[in-house]
């Protein structure tokens, strides 16, 4: 099996899993009790605050953990609009959000908030300039992803933190996509409200966190008990936290070194992918997108179809985003960057890794134009995405 997925999830770091054990079999105490094996726990939370602030340069009283992105998607939007909806109920995002900014944000459409969403050009970016034209006076929040989960483009995350800056308003950006695979540093970047989750650096599952910029008026998400400062009730994960802290610092420390082997390997696959299947086509940024994305469509095919050949030839990818499948409609994503729906249709999603060899990916190439030619041929002159 050939792994090219990992925009979706990727395999728990050995580091990570060594982390967690003693927190299943042996100091499994709930932090909030005071004997010595709740202690332990509750010390255990506040080293990996103090190291995933570290990693992003925040403070450690600004870190939240959440059950993952998901949820700190959720609780950075809800929580500025119930806070700042006496200021204004305004907000601003983009089109190609993953789904728990966009949902979220309908949702509170529905309570009375406006939403601008933003169009981006045909790589996927958002122009500075709209988001400043977008701006009102009561505009209370910017949401804009820090790079996107299908298609790899890298947002301006720094202009739009400097301008947010500027007009005293908050901004946030989800780095699910992006935390542990590019350098970021929310201080530096103007960033006011950021959210991560632990299984897309090779950490566990069901965990993440928000950062919360000291003074930024949150509301809490989760009513119950005094848990993560009285902000988001709960018994904390404690394996899960101390896997994810783990798993980020690992990713901290190798970066440098696998960015540079993902980009190598994502730019030969896209030369061989696009050289060899004509009429394809890369989706996304050419050069300002994830070390490891790799999008493209191809003409004349269907992507579920590609999706269920490759899996019978053990190549393990995707036609989107993994919070989207199953779905009918083409991706949001493509369509916004002009593709229509039988290009959008069309595509395949590969996502690398630094475990990932030029071996593993020849063989996927070879395997992707078999099938895309084998699907080609098949086409029905009446197949309405055929046309």
């Amino acid at each position: 099996m050939i792994y090219l997925d990992n925009a979706a999830a990727t395999r728990l770091a050995p580091e990570a899993l060594e982390a967690m054990l003693p927190f299943f079999t042996e100091n499994y105490g709930n932090p909030g009790s005071i004997y010595s094996m709740g202690t332990a726990a509750k010390r255990a939370i506040s080293d990996a605050r103090e190291s995933i602030a570290e990693s992003m340069g925040a403070r450690a009283d600004e870190i939240y953990f959440t059950s993952g992105g998901t949820e700190a998607d959720n609780w950075a939007i809800k929580g500025a609009a119930k806070a700042l909806a006496g200021r204004g109920r305004h907000i601003v995002t983009t089109r190609i959000e993953h789904p728990a900014v966009l949902n979220t944000c309908r949702a509170l459409e529905e309570s009375g908030f406006e939403v601008t969403y933003l169009d981006v050009d045909r790589y996927g970016m958002v122009k500075i300039q709209d988001v400043q034209e977008a701006l009102r006076p009561d505009t209370i929040l910017i949401s804009v992803m820090f790079a996107n989960n299908e298609i790899g483009t890298l947002e301006p995350i720094a202009e739009i933190g400097a301008l947010a800056g500027e007009k005293g308003i908050l901004f946030h950006t989800d780095a699910v996509q992006a935390y542990g695979q590019v350098p970021v540093q929310v201080q530096e970047l103007g960033i006011d409200l950021m959210s991560v989750s632990a299984h897309k650096l090779n950490g566990p599952k069901g965990v993440g966190c928000l950062y919360i910029k000291r003074g930024s008026r949150l509301r809490s998400f989760v009513h119950g008990g005094g848990q993560e400062r009285n902000s988001r009730a709960g018994t904390e994960n404690v394996p899960g936290i101390v896997g994810f802290a783990a798993a980020a610092k690992r990713a901290v420390r190798i970066m440098e070194e696998k960015t540079a082997k993902e980009t190598a390997l994502r730019d030969y696959l896209t030369e061989r992918l696009l050289t060899e299947i004509p009429g394809s086509r890369l989706n996304g940024h050419p050069k300002l997108r994830l070390p490891g994305n790799v999008n493209i469509s191809f003409p004349g095919i269907e992507g579920e179809s590609l999706l269920i050949m490759l899996d019978m030839q053990g190549i393990c990818a995707s036609s989107g985003s993994a919070c989207s499948s199953g779905a009918i409609d083409p991706s949001h994503v493509l369509l916004a960057i002009g593709l229509s729906e039988k290009e959008a249709r069309g595509a395949l999603r590969l996502t690398l890794s630094e475990e990932n060899t030029k071996e593993e990916l020849d063989a996927a190439v070879e395997k992707v134009k078999e099938c895309v030619f084998r699907l080609q041929e098949m086409r029905k002159p009446g197949d309405s995405f055929l046309q």
